[in-house]
This record gives C-alpha cells, sequence and structure tokens, in this order.
C-alpha cells in the first residue's frame, strides 16, 4: 500500500512536470531539541534497547569491524546512543561510542555540501536552474554549458560517476579542470547517474557563491549553530586527546579514506567530513523539525521539504538525498517520504518525516580483519528492527 501511494504520488508529480507538491499540514514547526528518554516515551516497544544491543553485537561480527555505534531518535526523544566493539582493533583500544569520530565518506554529500547548498538556495543566493559555468568560469567545455545546479544535485549531469584523478591531480582547482576536460557521458539531464563529480563541482559553486571554503562555511552556517561539535573536515589528530576518539580507516587516523578526497587536501564535496554519532542525531532532528533546531535555522520548513522530495516521477532522488530506502539498506518499512544516504566506509542516515523518526548507525568496513564481508544484511535488520519496534503506528 504504502509502494503504491508513492507511486501515485510520483505519477502525478510527472503529469505536472514538477517535483512532487509540498504539503503544507505535513511541515512540521516545531523547534524541538533532542533529550534522551526511554523507548517506550517515543511510541516504541520498552525492550528496543535490549533488541538492539543483540543486533549490534550481531552486525559487529557478521561485518568483522572493530566497532560501532548506533543512533535512534523518534519525537525529539534520543531513545538510543550506543557504541559496541572499539574504535580499531588494536589491544587496549578505545571503546566505539557516543564520542567517537568516523569518517562519514558519502554522508559528506548530504550533510555538508547538499545543506550548504540549500541554505544559499534558501537565502536567494543560489540559482538552481542556472548553468554551473555561471558560477564556475572554469567548467566551460562544450558538453559541459548544459549542466545545472539542480543537475549537480539530483545526479542528471551526463558526467562520470569518477575517475581516479588522484593518480596526477591536486587540489579542487585542478579537479574541476579536470572534470571539464574529460568528456561527459551523455547531455545534461538525459538520465540519472550517481557520482562523485556532481558534488565536486558542486563544493565549487558553493564556494564561489559563499565566497569562502566549504569546511568553513559549513562549520559556521550549519555544524555550530546547530551545536554539532565535534562535526569537521580534517581533524586535528595531533591533539593525543582527539586523536584517542577518531575511528581510524585502513588508511590512518583522521585522513580521509578516499583517495579523490585526499589529493584536494581533505575537504571535498563528496567525502572528508568526520563527525560522531550524536552529531548527526542533531542533524537529523534538525531536518525533521523543518529546518531549525533551538535557536538555529538552516532552511524554511518548505525548503527542507521540497529538497528532501523527489524530483521525478522515474527516479528517487531527490535534492542530494536519495529516498529509496529499500535499495539503499534501509529496510522495508520507512514510509514514502522518507530520505537518507550512506557512505562508503559503512556509515549511514535515513530520516523518516511520517514516523518523527531518524536512524545513524556508523562504523568503518574499511577497518578490517580477514574477509571482507558487506554490511548490508545487518543494517536492513536493524532498520526494520527499529521500525517494528514502533507501537503506535501501523
Amino acid at each position: 500500500m504504502r509502494a503504491a501511494r508513492a507511486g501515485a504520488a510520483r505519477a502525478a508529480c510527472a503529469a505536472a512536470a514538477c517535483a512532487p507538491p509540498v504539503r503544507k499540514d505535513a511541515l512540521p514547526a516545531r523547534r524541538d531539541t533532542l533529550v534522551e528518554a526511554p523507548p517506550e516515551a517515543a511510541g516504541f516497544a520498552p525492550d528496543l534497547g535490549a533488541r538492539l544491543d543483540s543486533a549490534m553485537r550481531a552486525l559487529v561480527a557478521e561485518a568483522r569491524v572493530p566497532g560501532a555505534v548506533l543512533a535512534v531518535g523518534r519525537g525529539a526523544k534520543l531513545v538510543y546512543l550506543r557504541g559496541h566493539g572499539t574504535t580499531d582493533w588494536r589491544p587496549g583500544a578505545p571503546p566505539a561510542d557516543a564520542t567517537t569520530l568516523y569518517d562519514l565518506a558519502s554522508l559528506t554529500k548530504v550533510v555538508a555540501t547538499t545543506t550548504a547548498a540549500m541554505t544559499l538556495a534558501d537565502a536567494g543566493r543560489l540559482d538552481l536552474d542556472r548553468p554551473v559555468r555561471s558560477y564556475v568560469p572554469a567548467l566551460d567545455a562544450r558538453d559541459k554549458r548544459a549542466v545545472t545546479v539542480r543537475h549537480l544535485l539530483t545526479h542528471r549531469s551526463g558526467l562520470e560517476a569518477g575517475a581516479p584523478l588522484y593518480e596526477r591531480v591536486r587540489g579542487r582547482d585542478a579537479y574541476v579542470a579536470a572534470i571539464n576536460a574529460r568528456p561527459a557521458h551523455a547531455p545534461a539531464g538525459t538520465y540519472t547517474e550517481y557520482g562523485d563529480w556532481n558534488m565536486v563541482l558542486l563544493q565549487a559553486v558553493v564556494e564561489r557563491v559563499a565566497g569562502r571554503p566549504l569546511d568553513a562555511y559549513a562549520r559556521d552556517r550549519i555544524f555550530r549553530p546547530l551545536g554539532m561539535r565535534d562535526a569537521r573536515f580534517r581533524p586535528d589528530t595531533a591533539d593525543a586527546a582527539l586523536r584517542r576518539r577518531v575511528a581510524p580507516t585502513d588508511v590512518a587516523w583522521g585522513v580521509v579514506h578516499d583517495p579523490n578526497a585526499r589529493a584536494m587536501g581533505g575537504v571535498s564535496g563528496h567525502a572528508g567530513l568526520f563527525a560522531t554519532a550524536r552529531d548527526l542525531a542533531i542533524f537529523a532532528q534538525a531536518m525533521l523539525n523543518g529546518g531549525r533546531y533551538g535557536a538555529a535555522r538552516l532552511a524554511e520548513p518548505a525548503t527542507v521539504a521540497r529538497w528532501t522530495s523527489a524530483q521525478r516521477a522515474d527516479d528517487s532522488r531527490a535534492l542530494g538525498w536519495d529516498t529509496s530506502p529499500t535499495a539503499s539498506g534501509a529496510g522495508a518499512h520507512f514510509s514514502p517520504r522518507s530520505y537518507g544516504h550512506t557512505g562508503f566506509t559503512g556509515t549511514s542516515l535515513w530520516i523518516d518525516p511520517d514516523r518523527d523518526l531518524f536512524v545513524v548507525l556508523l562504523l568503518h568496513r574499511v577497518h578490517q580483519r580477514g574477509e571482507s564481508v558487506g554490511i548490508g544484511g545487518a543494517r536492513r535488520r536493524i532498520h526494520d528492527l527499529i521500525q517494528q519496534a514502533v507501537l503506535d503506528e501501523p
């Protein structure tokens, strides 16, 4: 039934040749901040915590990772925020917990880059339907002149998904030049191909409009106002106390795993952000609140609703976000208006506005010992368990 409702809504959008209409009655006007509470206070089964403890222990064992951290919230109530295992395989390694910083990989695309663009668009400073070259003149190749900012956000630019440019290119400007020089796969707007170059170019757009680097803008416009104390690019692991809280990948402590992001100096639109599960819980609640958290405001509720809605009837892509939790490993029970994203390192964030619920799962599958194993099945089971534990809705 949920799939049928989603299909009908997208078909109506296709007939109107527009993004799905924003339901004003569905826009939350609250400005709640998270408070810790037992599961039953948020409409969950009272034994949710014990069931999640068991599922997380199984995930750590099944995925052969040293540890993982899970955050679950509903109705501005943080009902679960626990780590299991350790940050890495070393004897005496610190426990994985709410203070552990993980390399978020492609969650950078939505938490930092997309959100930065959304704040600029909400302020009237960024026009999604202008050609990218009007903001970034270096993108002037004939096969890229029609690429708009909206194409970048919906992954319909026609650009290739990615390439090992790190083998010969260094720095954001050099990356833009290299992307411009490489042939496009298709004319802009003809089909969807998820890829990193869209967000590298969106970073260049954001930096041109904001007049400052992406990491500085995200810090001052998103992370600090919301109270995301640990979210940052390039964590300073010379600080021994901070280094102890960073979960390493197979590269190093505090060094982004993605080689293209490393070649760009650790700050890229597609990867490079580090954060804790508590940081992402705050961010998710701000999105559920319609762009507000306490006294901080990212954007108007209508803007948030528009950016997190599928933009086409035949595609699950929203602006930056994905709206297909089933395809992305978030289980079978998230509502049709859900949105989220995953990261290559093993991270994920899924938000369900209809149930006022979010799930943050952080681990590093790229810090393994022995056989490499996927985490998809365990992730789906955890998300299903959470949704099935909701008692006050079908």
